[in-house]
């Protein structure tokens, strides 16, 4: 497994050995390879962007430093047989690559990091983004943005120390930070901060002085508000500035429950379904950690021999789902089977509908008769109980299966309105968010981008009111898809969400498709894998299985957009033969 450090020098390493790179245009053919993030790169620009007046045989210099580069980055690659990190594709090169720090970085970034995962990544830097490029017009870009998502992780690691009750560690980062980087006005309020919540007032107003003063004599502006707001309330010594970091809030909680609730109670499994419950919606981590527990919890109260309390621990987990395929199919599989344990000893409707939608949701994407009846009932029951919360999660548990067959967009779409309506009426923001999320989906398989660009705002706008990063995956991905940018979804985090990982990797599927999401993608690919190889029954099943979706768009994901569906269609029709014997 090759990796690349861009976050600095540009280089290589192999197994944790770093790999020798010749020269500085070895290494400019690699960043310049790296930057395109997989796509190809053609010799003619490679020419362009290592010379501002390209030598005769510059093309074939280039040529040369590939094979350099190949031979470095696969030693043991067999002669005359074809690279596979380093590929020749039509005009160019691309660079296969899936471990790059800056990516990493990046995708970090892109959720809401603990301060550990935050100090450990800014600990990749070992200098500038590619530092020996600092002057090539194509990495102005790349060395831009990584510049900024740095500064933000600087600032973000600030906050997380000053939300843990480490203002003093916060100090000196914050203290250099603003020096080199003086424009920054949340840097200086987050410094001013740090300094007042480590006793330290009169070096806090110092600081929001020297701010004012270098924003005023350099960039000629004014201060925000918001920082002169916080000069008042430091002078003032006003309480909010100093309340007790969450971090002390949370201990002195757990140790009042875990003095007050006995450690055998059957208490303690409700609530840890409930933290679990608010973990999941965290983030990354906090979503690996919630699947890694949840099922323990259910065992341990199927092992006390109370049915009540196991349709508790199972129905109170009430996570909103979008994607459709299961991160873990054996957990999944396992909930599903101790959910209808449960639901033979369940007479109560309320706990019914919750482990019949649990049914629904966890059995996403198995083509199964018994979960689309599971989230009809569910529905059913609690409409009939007028529960607001309940409702919308039996609702998930239908979206989930309303992929029995193609062209379900429409049904999908009312699903997501009746969930954004219900939601925002009761106050149910994760929720709400989904509905918005089913209808960018939804309509994005209609061909109407422009009402799921609203819905993709809107989801964005709450999840950040909320703090709910993970949306964010969902709506980059959307634009990503409309915008044709491949290199975003490179950026996925795999190790939270394996499930839509495994979705977008997939190639054309070599058996019929899933009911699920990418339910007409992988059907479009597959009738056009069968067209190329003549194969007429694969053929005839893609026309049938395509037709009920006549009309739309192969995008009902919201993050892949194979094209109209009537394209494929006319192509298996033209292709497709008639097996009736021809009248004599």
């Amino acid at each position: 497994m090759v990796a690349f450090g861009v976050l600095g020098p540009v280089t290589a390493w192999r197994d944790g050995v770093e790999l020798a790179l010749k020269g500085p245009r070895h290494r400019a053919v690699l960043a310049r390879l790296i930057i395109a993030r997989g796509r190809v790169v053609p010799v003619d620009s490679l020419v362009a962007d290592l010379w501002t007046v390209p030598p005769d045989g510059a093309t074939s210099a280039v040529r040369t430093f590939v094979a350099a580069l190949r031979r470095a980055l696969e030693p043991d690659r067999p002669p005359r047989s074809k690279p596979t990190l380093l590929i020749t594709d039509g005009p160019g090169y691309a660079l296969k690559a899936t471990d790059v720090d800056a990516w990493r970085f990046e995708q970090l970034m892109a959720r809401q990091p603990t301060l550990e995962e935050l100090q450990e990544a800014l600990d990749w830097w070992r200098g500038p983004a590619y530092a020996e490029f600092a002057d090539a017009p194509w990495a102005h870009a790349e060395r831009s943005k990584l510049a900024e998502l740095r500064l933000t992780a600087i600032e973000r690691q600030a906050e997380a120390q000053l939300a843990l009750g480490l203002a003093a560690d916060a100090v000196p980062t914050l203290d250099a930070h603003v020096a080199e980087h003086p424009w920054r006005e949340d840097a200086w309020r987050l410094l001013a901060l740090a300094l007042y919540r480590s006793d330290r007032q009169g070096d806090a107003l110092a600081v929001l002085r020297n701010a004012r003063t270098l924003l005023i004599q350099q960039l000629g502006i004014d201060p925000t508000p918001a920082l002169q707001q916080l000069e008042t309330d430091i002078l003032n010594q006003s309480e909010h500035l100093n309340p007790q970091a969450a971090g002390q809030v949370w201990a002195k909680a757990t140790a009042a429950y875990d003095r007050a609730v006995a450690s055998t109670a059957r208490a303690r499994l409700e609530s840890t379904v409930g933290l679990l419950r608010n973990l999941a919606v965290t983030g990354g981590t906090g979503l690996e950690a919630a699947r890694e527990h949840r099922l323990a919890a259910i065992t341990a109260a199927e092992e006390l021999g109370d049915p009540e309390l196991t349709a508790r621990v199972i129905g109170l987990y009430d996570v909103p789902a979008i994607w459709t395929r299961s991160d873990d199919q054996q957990q999944a599989d396992a909930i599903v089977a101790a959910s209808e344990r449960a639901l033979t000893a369940a007479t109560q409707p309320a706990a019914r509908a919750r482990l019949l939608a649990t049914v629904a949701i966890e059995s996403r994407g198995s083509n199964s008769t018994r979960a689309l009846a599971a989230a009809q009932e569910a529905v059913e029951l609690a409409r009939q109980l007028e529960d607001p919360a309940l409702l919308a999660f039996a609702l998930n548990g239908l979206f989930m299966q309303t992929f029995y067959r193609a062209g379900l967009a429409p049904e999908r779409d009312q699903i997501g309105a009746e969930l954004i309506t219900l939601a925002s009426r009761h106050d149910l923001t994760t929720y709400e968010v989904l509905g918005h999320l089913i209808r960018v989906q939804a309509r994005s398989a209609l061909q109407d981008f422009a009402t799921a660009d609203t819905h993709a705002a809107a989801a964005d706008a709450l999840a950040a009111k909320r703090e709910l990063p993970l949306v964010a995956v969902f709506t980059t991905l959307y634009r990503a898809m409309r915008a044709g940018d491949e290199a975003a979804y490179q950026l996925v985090d795999a190790s939270s969400m394996p499930g839509l990982v495994a979705d977008l990797q997939q190639a054309t599927p070599q058996t019929e498709p899933r009911n699920d999401l990418l339910l007409e993608a992988h059907w479009c690919q597959l009738a056009k894998t069968a067209i190329e190889q003549g194969d007429q029954p694969t053929m005839r099943r893609a026309l049938d299985v395509l037709t009920p979706a006549a009309g739309q768009l192969a995008a009902g994901s919201g993050l892949v957009n194979l094209g109209p569906i009537d394209q494929y269609l006319e192509e298996l029709k033209a292709h497709v033969q008639n097996d009736k014997p021809t009248p004599t």
